[in-house]
């Protein structure tokens, strides 16, 4: 959720200063709309909520809702309010909601998005695929990138799954030939991550161990292609960010609005499913970060100027 406010922020270009922030129990749990004086609520340890208020704020997730509406109100309307996904309250107690499209709100200040903000630019995958190229200039081309998820509230890696898997992976390196980079979370867990080290530690696989600079932004840009697994809408829409040919993985699992996600981005030629083969294709990449963070400064004024930057 952080890093599709940033990705925002970023493309906005305004100063940014990040507050991460939660409440006190029991209102965390509770309904946006019933709780009573949300900056009151603010629990231990958080950033701070106080004036001057911004000119932009960018909020994302159901629990920075009530924060967002309480400031929003406190500063009489002079700051202009985004919350990215959707807020599940009523979208007049925001200046622009950017949902995912598959969610189907609409309204006149609704922009609905194929795919997730992210951080992914021209520009940031030039200096990560300089910074890793040396890395990895031992490993045949083309060079694959892997980014596995794992376990969420929708699907379920196992390790029976895992290791087809990596058969799978095998498959793809007989037949095309190619180097893999593989980049487990911390979702994928312990164990489906030593079932990949038992069947693919070969010195055509470098698999990421979590020590040392993380070459996440340096694989997008060196791929030539990436397979990624379909529990992370993140990731996949990194990845289709890139414009690069992006295989998608199936977990067991899954949820409607995943489908439906899926489905669009496989209907308009922009994902495949993996099943160990390497094709070929090109799609227009996905830019909604871009074209949100256009609409944003044509709503609050800064059409025409020049960015001013954020760290």
């Amino acid at each position: 959720m952080e890093n599709q406010a940033v990705g925002l922020a970023e493309a906005v270009g305004l100063p940014t200063v990040i507050k991460r922030v939660s409440a006190r129990a029991p209102w965390k749990n509770l309904p946006a709309q019933i709780w009573p004086r949300p900056l009151s609520l603010i629990a231990a340890g958080s950033d701070p909520l106080e004036a001057p208020w911004p000119r932009l704020l960018i909020s994302c997730g159901r629990r920075s809702v009530p924060f967002s509406m309480a400031i929003r109100k406190a500063s009489n309307g002079s700051c202009f309010t985004i919350h990215i996904q959707n807020p599940k309250v009523g979208l007049h107690n925001f200046d622009l909601v950017v949902p995912p499209r598959h969610d189907g709100l609409r309204g006149s200040n609704v922009i609905a998005t194929r795919g997730a903000l992210n951080r992914v630019t021209s520009v940031r995958l030039a200096e990560g695929a300089r910074r890793f190229a040396h890395r990895f200039e031992h490993l045949p081309r083309p060079l694959i990138a892997v980014l596995l998820g794992g376990a969420s509230n929708s699907y379920r890696l196992t390790t029976a799954r895992t290791a087809k898997i990596a058969e799978q992976l095998l498959e793809l390196l007989r037949t095309a030939g190619a180097g893999l980079v593989i980049t487990p979370s911390r979702r994928t867990g312990d164990r489906n991550v030593a079932v990949l080290r038992e069947q693919l530690t070969r010195d055509d696989v470098f698999i990421w161990d979590g020590t040392g600079a993380n070459p996440y932004f340096g694989l997008l840009g060196l791929a030539d292609a990436i397979v990624v697994t379909e529990d992370s809408a993140n990731m996949v829409s990194e990845a289709a960010t890139t414009g690069k040919p992006v295989y998608v993985i199936e977990l067991e699992g899954g949820s409607r609005r995943f489908r439906n996600f899926h489905d669009m981005l496989l209907s308009e030629g922009i994902t495949r499913p993996f099943d160990g083969r390497l094709e070929d294709w090109s799609y227009p990449p996905l830019d909604d970060t871009d074209t949100v963070a256009a609409e944003v400064r044509l709503r609050i004024g800064l059409a025409g100027q020049e960015p001013t930057g954020c760290p």
